[in-house]
């Protein structure tokens, strides 16, 4: 497997920011130009990496990692703006679709711009774009993959978005579905030519990327949502039940911060049926995700050496238990099948030696978060302790604490270490220290979370708050963040910590 060595840099420096986050008059972040000046923001930065959440569709909860589909792109995505210049939309539909929000409203999206791109694309059919070579060719590609995702779409909209666990027979069992797609081809229709224009602007977005020299790394959750086009199209992946439903979810067990534990709620894998397969749907599923990144981070890798399961139907976690997880044998076959995949591993959380020997036998490399390094002396997690350079550092992530914040709330012990372990620069404010002392690890890629080179706090800028169920995936940036006093102030600071990439 590709060390950070193989990725194609050395000491390069990165900034994770959602593409929801982004700047835009029309409620969310999306593939418009805002996202190209960005782009053009992280390479006057001297930054080497743009690190986004998972681009999938959101659903109830608006979570990434709680997609119904983990192979299609987020619809909101797909920049008004572009279809406008397309002929898709008037200006004037383009002037009522304007949203001035500062946190990104899910409902309002979904009221309104779903309407707004089914007029696109009936301008689209109008135009003759279904019979284009390149819509055809698109759908080809897909296959059967996509086209099940739209079928499932399709049947959403016909049932009002029910679960699929809730719908007719005929339409619960995917083989029986399909024969009656001809039914729901109009529908189906628009839920393809969603993906194919979803992925005509990533494409051209990452490639204006790379000509700035600036890689796209990706996220992989590694669980996915029950009422999902993978569970539905693939049940036998998942230990379900005669009805469907599952017999026992993912989820944490508890600790200091979370008394009950974590009820996530996604089905488990049938990881016997999986090994015996050769683990096709999970390299279908890598190989799906290299269409979109140049790097994959895939979350929770520590469900791939052990996992914890609780009882369908537990109201906590408390119930759960611990099993094994084939993880090498099946990064055995990943290897095999993508001998130059360059993966990052999140391995926070409960860690346990087969973790560290599934982590050692991959080679990939682990995440190294410093908000993790002042609780405990000699912490792994602090950078002098790093014993390679092939790991990734992170001051904090979308599912922490800002970095500001963070530093305010520190108990007294945990701050007297961070006094001692993190230098202070003359001028400079503890959350940059904290921001520094991670680019001046001996990490080979150090990654920071834009909203801490802002100084936000929780209040302003926190993404994610694990456990709690509303209020998160809403942040903004604000479009006034490109100032050339920003820009040199992160410039200099990866001067001095040697990450800066030279401008092209």
């Amino acid at each position: 497997m590709a060390t950070l060595k193989n990725f194609g840099f050395k000491r390069g420096s990165g900034i994770l920011l959602s593409v929801s986050s982004l700047p835009s008059k029309y409620g969310i972040g999306g593939f418009g130009k805002e996202a190209y000046k960005f782009v053009d923001f992280l390479h006057e930065c001297g930054i080497k990496c743009w690190q986004v959440l998972p681009l999938n569709p959101t659903s109830y909860g608006d979570s990434p990692y709680q997609s119904p589909a983990s192979y299609a792109g987020n619809p909101y995505f797909i920049d008004p703006e572009i279809l406008c210049e397309k002929g898709l939309l008037t200006r004037g539909e383009l002037k009522a679709a304007r949203h001035a929000a500062r946190r990104v409203d899910y409902g309002f999206l979904f009221n309104e711009r779903y309407p707004l791109l089914r007029c696109a694309y009936a301008r689209f059919q109008g135009n003759g774009g279904e019979g284009s070579k390149e819509f055809r060719a698109f759908v080809k590609k897909g296959g059967e993959r996509l086209c099940d995702y739209a079928l499932f779409m399709a049947l959403k909209v016909n049932y009002g978005f029910r679960p699929w666990v809730e719908w007719k027979s005929e339409h619960k069992n995917v083989e029986c579905a399909r024969k009656c797609k001809q039914e729901f081809a109009s529908e189906c229709g628009f839920w393809l030519w969603l993906q194919y224009e979803f992925n005509r602007e990533w494409r051209e977005l990452s490639d204006y990327a790379h000509e700035k020299g600036i890689v796209i790394i990706g996220d992989m959750p590694i669980y996915v949502a029950h009422d999902s086009v993978d569970v539905w199209r693939a049940p036998e992946e998942f230990l379900l039940d005669e009805n469907y439903n599952p017999t026992v979810v993912a989820g944490c067990p508890p600790d200091g911060f979370s008394p009950d534990g974590q009820l996530w709620g996604n089905p488990i894998y049938n990881w016997e049926k999986m090994e015996r397969d050769g683990f096709s749907w999970w390299c279908e599923r890598v190989k799906a995700s290299f269409e979109l990144y140049d790097i994959l981070r895939i979350d929770h890798f520590r469900g791939f050496a052990g996992y914890y399961t609780i009882p369908f139907g537990d109201e906590t976690a408390r119930g759960g238990s611990w099993r094994t997880a084939p993880g090498i044998a099946l990064f055995t076959k990943i290897k095999e099948k993508f001998p130059r995949a360059k993966i990052i591993a999140e391995d926070l959380g409960f860690i346990t030696d087969d973790v560290r020997e599934l982590l050692s036998f991959t080679g990939f490399p682990g995440m190294k978060m410093l908000q993790f390094a002042f609780f405990d002396e000699d912490s792994e997690y602090l950078p002098r302790t790093y014993k390679t350079d092939n790991c990734v550092a992170y001051p904090g992530s979308h599912d922490a604490d800002c970095v500001k914040s963070w530093c305010e709330s520190l108990s007294r012990e945990a701050r007297r270490r961070f006094n001692r372990e993190c230098p202070h620069r003359a001028g400079q404010s503890r959350a940059y220290d904290l921001i520094e002392l991670s680019l001046s690890s001996r990490a080979n890629l150090a990654v920071v979370p834009m909203q801490d080179y802002l100084e936000l706090k929780n209040g302003e800028g926190r993404m994610n708050t694990p456990s709690v169920s509303e209020g998160n995936w809403t942040y903004r940036l604000c479009p006034r963040y490109n100032t050339e006093r920003l820009k040199t102030k992160i410039r200099e600071l990866n001067e001095r910590t040697k990450r800066a990439a030279k401008r092209r």
